[in-house]
C-alpha cells in the first residue's frame, strides 16, 4: 500500500524517501528492523562483530544484488553468483547498490592499475590515432594480445562458375613474443626440480604436488616416453627433452584418454600463471628456489613488441607513460593539443584527475594491481563511480578510510560527500570518528559483539549519539595521550642505502626492544621500507591482512592448531580415536563430507549451496555427536565464540590448559566474538591479522612487523591493541607497526615519519623520534595532525 502525499502539492512518488528493513536475523542479527533515509550519508558504527556487516552488506546489499540478478535470464544468471535472500522479514525501498569493498584485485600477474581501471584503454587508442610511426588499432599497444596471423580460402557460388578467394589476415597485437607479454623471463634450476641420482618410482620429482602415487604416476608411467625405473642422470638426450620440454600430447592410459606435457611447460601453465605473492608458502618457496626471473632482454621489461615502442607521441612511447607517477602523467596529457584527439584527451585527463583526486596520483598505471593494498584497490574501485551519470543508487563501502593518513582522510570524506550531493544512498561501515562525525544519520550496533550484538542501540544524527550512552557515543571524543616515559632501545636494525620503489637512498636505524611506529601519507614509502629492508631478515615476522590460505574447512581452530588439545581431550574422555573429532577425518558427516553444505549444480543456472540435511551444518557424523566432554558435544564446541570457549576450558570437568593458553591469546588480539569453527573465508582482513598475530604471541624473542593492525577495530578496542602491543614489548620483542592512527602514534617508544609528499615527492625520512618531540616542533603532517588530535 503506498503513502500519501505528505503536503499538497507533493507527488507520491516523492514519498518513497527510506530504507526500511524489518526483522533482520542475517548472523548474529536480532530481529532488528531500521529506518534509513535515502540521498543521505549514513553512517554504520559499533564494536568488530556487532553486527554492521551482516546489516549493511549481507542483507540490504546482497538484497538489492539478488532482486536485480533475478530480472536476468536463466542463462546470464548462470555466470553470476547465487544470492540467497536474506533472512529479514520486510526491506522495502531498495535502490540498485554498488559494492566498494576492499578486496584485493586479484593476482593476475597481467593486471596492472591501468588494465584495471579504463587510462589504459583510453591510453591504447588515443596512441593507435596519432602516435607516429602508426603500429596498429589499439590491440596493437596492448601487452595482453598477441600478433596473430590468419590464412584460409573461401570458394564462392558466381553462377557461371565458382570464385575462389584465398586471404591472408593480421591481427596486431602488443604482446612482447619473448616473454608472452609477462616483462619477465625465466630459468629453471634443473636440480631443484628432480634428484637425478633417482627414476621416477623412486621419488626423483621434488616439484610440490607432483607424486608418482597420483594421476601424475599414471601419466609418467603410462606415456612410454621413458622408463620410469631408470635414474634420470642416465636418461638420453631424447628421454629428457620428452621429460622436460614435450609439448601436449594426447596419450591412453588404462583406456583414459589423458594429455601429457614436460615438466616446464606443466609449471609455467600451474605455477607460474599466478602471482607469486599469492601463492600457498610452500608453492611460493619452490618457485623462489627453483626458477629465476630476469627482465626480458627484448622488451626491457615494459611487455610490448618492438612496434609498440617505436610507436611515439611527443617523444615518449605507451610504456613511458604507464610508468610516469600519475600526477605527471595527468600534467602530460593536459598539455596535450591534437584537434583531432580533443574528447579523448579530456576524457583520459578526466580519469586521471580522479586517481589524484581521491589521494592514489602516487601510483603509476604499470603498477601490478595485486600489490595494492586493500584501501588502495578500493579506492582505485571508487574512480569509476565518481564520474559516473548515475544517481539515486546506493554506494556500500567498507571502512574507506583503511590505509589513510588524517591528512588524506579529510578529502576522502570530502568524495564521499560528494557521491551524496549528485543524488545518491551513501552507507558506510566505519570505526573512525573524522568520518563518522560528517553522517547524516548513524546506526550504532551492539551493545557487544557475536551473540552478544546485533542489537540497534542508537539511530540518529552525531550530536544525539555523543548523549546516548553507547559505547561508540562514549568514545567519540577520545583523544591520544602521551606516555608518561618512553622505553630505551636495546639495539638497532641499521637500514643503509634503501632504494626500493620511491625510497631516496634512504638511512635510518630502527630501535629494537620498543614500539616503533612507522607513519607517513599513503604513498610515502612506509611499506617499501619495511617490507624492502626489514620483512625478509632473519628473526623477523611480518603479520600482513593477506588472505590466509585454506579452504571453506580452515577455521581458527585448526589454524592456530587449537583443534589438536581439544580432539584429544574428547577422545580421552571417551575412549576412542582423536581423528573422530575432526570434520575432516573419520568423524565426518558421509553426505557432505565434513563440509557441512551441499552443492547441488543445476547446469546453466548457479549452483546452490544448502546446509547438509544429514547432520543440519553440524559437519559430523550423528554417533560423533553422541560423546562430549564437560556436558557439550564437539559441534557445540566448535560453535562457541573464543571468549565463551575461554570459560569453558578454564576450569571444571572441561579443563584443559593447553586449548585455554591458546584462547587466551586469540581474547588478547580482540577476537573474543570469532565462533572457534568459522570458516577463515568469513573474516575480514583486520580479524586476518589478528588471528596470525595470535600464533605468533607464544613465540619467544624475535621481531615483529605490524601492517596497520587498528583496521577494523572499534574506537574502544584500540586501548586494548595498545596493551597488549605493550605485553609484546614487554615480553622481549621487538615491534614495528606501520599505522595511521593517532592514538598508536602517540604510544609509540620511537617514531619514523616518511615524506613528505607521496610517491616521488616522498620516499624520505622527515622525523625519527619520540612522539613528544614530534609534538613538540611539528614540521611534518604527521607532527600537525597528531599535535591536533592528543588531549592537552
Amino acid at each position: 500500500m503506498s503513502k500519501a502525499p505528505r503536503s499538497a502539492g507533493e507527488h507520491v512518488a516523492d514519498s518513497h524517501d527510506l530504507i526500511r528493513v524489518t526483522g533482520a536475523r542475517v548472523n548474529n542479527l536480532k530481529d532488528i528492523s531500521v529506518e534509513i533515509p535515502k540521498r543521505r550519508l549514513t553512517v554504520f558504527t559499533g564494536v568488530s562483530g556487532s553486527g554492521k556487516s551482516s546489516l549493511v552488506f549481507d542483507t540490504i546489499a546482497a538484497e538489492s544484488q539478488r532482486l536485480i540478478n533475478e530480472t536476468y535470464s536463466a542463462f546470464l544468471q548462470g555466470f553470476m553468483p547465487s544470492l540467497a535472500r536474506p533472512e529479514v522479514d520486510v526491506l522495502d525501498g531498495l535502490t540498485t547498490a554498488i559494492i566498494v569493498d576492499q578486496e584485493r584485485m586479484g593476482s593476475n600477474p597481467r593486471s596492472t592499475v591501468g588494465t584495471a581501471t579504463d587510462a589504459n584503454a583510453m591510453l591504447r587508442i588515443l596512441f593507435s590515432r596519432i602516435a607516429k610511426p602508426h603500429a596498429g588499432p589499439p590491440t596493437a599497444y596492448s601487452f595482453n594480445v598477441p600478433k596473430r596471423t590468419a590464412t584460409g580460402s573461401m570458394v564462392a557460388d558466381k553462377g557461371a562458375g565458382e570464385k575462389k578467394v584465398v586471404r591472408e589476415a593480421v591481427y596486431a597485437g602488443g604482446m612482447c613474443a619473448r616473454c608472452e607479454g609477462m616483462g619477465s623471463v625465466t630459468d629453471f634450476d634443473l636440480t631443484a626440480l628432480y634428484d637425478d641420482s633417482k627414476s621416477l618410482n623412486e621419488g626423483a620429482l621434488t616439484i610440490p604436488g607432483y607424486s608418482m602415487e597420483g594421476w601424475y604416476g599414471r601419466i609418467f608411467r603410462g606415456s612410454g616416453y621413458f622408463n620410469p625405473d631408470k635414474p634420470i642422470k642416465k636418461y638420453t638426450k631424447k628421454e629428457l627433452h620428452d621429460l622436460l620440454y614435450r609439448e601436449p600430447t594426447k596419450i591412453k592410459v588404462e583406456g583414459i584418454n589423458l594429455t601429457y606435457q614436460g615438466l616446464i611447460p606443466q609449471i609455467h601453465k600451474s605455477f607460474l600463471s599466478k602471482d607469486v605473492e599469492a601463492m600457498q608458502p610452500h608453492i611460493r618457496a619452490f618457485v623462489e628456489r627453483a626458477i629465476t626471473f630476469t627482465t626480458c632482454p627484448d622488451c626491457g621489461g615494459t611487455r610490448l613488441s618492438k612496434e609498440a615502442l617505436a610507436s611515439k607521441i611527443k617523444g615518449k612511447n605507451i610504456a613511458d607513460l604507464c610508468m610516469m607517477q600519475i600526477t605527471d602523467l595527468a600534467a602530460w596529457v593536459r598539455d596535450l593539443k591534437e584537434p583531432s584527439v580533443t574528447p579523448l584527451i579530456g576524457a583520459l585527463g578526466d580519469a586521471l584527475d580522479a586517481f589524484v583526486e581521491i589521494g592514489l596520483g602516487y601510483l603509476s598505471l604499470d603498477r601490478p594491481a595485486g600489490t595494492l593494498s586493500g584501501g588502495e584497490a578500493q579506492r582505485t574501485k571508487m574512480i569509476r563511480h565518481l564520474g559516473s551519470s548515475l544517481t539515486d543508487v546506493t554506494y556500500v563501502f567498507d571502512e574507506p578510510t583503511i590505509g589513510l593518513h588524517p591528512h588524506d582522510i579529510q578529502r576522502m570524506n570530502e568524495l564521499l560527500l560528494q557521491l551524496r550531493d549528485k543524488g545518491n544512498t551513501v552507507l558506510v561501515v566505519e570505526h573512525k570518528p573524522e568520518t563518522i562525525v560528517i553522517g547524516d544519520h548513524v546506526v550504532d550496533l551492539g551493545p557487544g559483539a557475536g551473540s552478544g550484538g546485533g542489537e540497534v542501540v542508537f539511530e540518529g544524527p552525531v550530536d544525539k549519539l555523543r548523549a546516548s550512552g553507547t559505547l561508540t557515543g562514549r568514545h567519540l571524543d577520545d583523544r591520544a595521550r602521551l606516555k608518561e616515559s618512553v622505553r630505551s632501545a636495546t639495539d638497532a636494525l641499521e637500514v643503509r642505502g634503501a632504494s626500493t620503489n620511491n625510497l631516496q637512498n634512504v638511512d635510518v636505524d630502527v630501535p629494537l626492544g620498543v614500539l616503533v611506529v612507522v607513519t607517513g601519507v599513503a604513498g610515502s614509502g612506509k611499506s617499501s621500507l619495511i617490507d624492502g629492508s626489514i620483512a625478509d631478515l632473519d628473526g623477523v615476522v611480518a603479520i600482513d591482512q593477506g588472505a590466509i590460505r585454506g579452504s571453506r574447512r580452515s577455521n581458527p581452530a585448526t589454524y592456530t592448531g587449537l583443534l589438536e588439545p581439544i580432539r584429544k581431550a574428547f577422545a580421552k574422555e571417551n575412549g576412542v580415536k582423536p581423528a573422530l573429532f575432526s570434520a575432516n577425518s573419520e568423524g565426518a558427516c558421509l553426505a557432505c563430507k565434513g563440509a557441512g553444505v551441499i552443492y547441488t549444480e543445476l547446469g546453466v543456472m548457479a549452483t546452490v549451496e544448502s546446509p547438509c540435511e544429514e547432520c543440519e551444518g553440524k559437519r559430523f557424523q550423528a554417533s560423533v555427536l553422541e560423546y562430549r566432554f564437560g556436558g557439550k558435544n564437539i559441534a557445540e564446541v566448535l560453535a562457541m565464540p573464543v571468549a565463551e570457549a575461554l570459560e569453558f576450558f578454564a576450569e571444571g570437568d572441561a579443563r584443559t590448559p593447553a586449548a585455554h593458553k591458546i584462547l587466551d591469546r586469540l581474547a588478547d588480539v580482540g577476537l573474543g566474538y570469532v565462533s572457534i569453527g568459522q570458516p577463515l573465508t568469513t573474516l575480514s582482513g583486520g580479524e586476518r591479522q589478528r588471528l596470525k598475530l595470535a600464533t605468533h604471541m607464544g613465540e619467544p624473542g624475535g621481531i615483529l612487523v605490524l601492517d596497520e593492525p587498528t583496521s577494523g577495530l572499534h574506537l574502544a578496542d584500540v586501548e586494548q591493541l595498545l596493551a597488549l602491543l605493550d605485553r609484546l614489548v614487554d615480553a622481549g620483542k621487538s615491534v614495528i607497526v606501520i599505522e595511521h592512527h593517532q592514538a598508536v602514534m602517540a604510544h609509540a617508544d620511537w617514531l619514523i615519519d616518511l615524506g613528505p609528499g607521496a610517491g616521488h615527492d616522498g620516499g624520505k625520512v622527515v622525523f625519527e623520534g619520540t612522539p613528544a618531540k614530534l609534538i613538540a616542533k611539528p614540521t611534518t603532517l604527521t607532527g600537525k595532525h597528531l599535535k591536533e588530535y592528543v588531549a592537552k
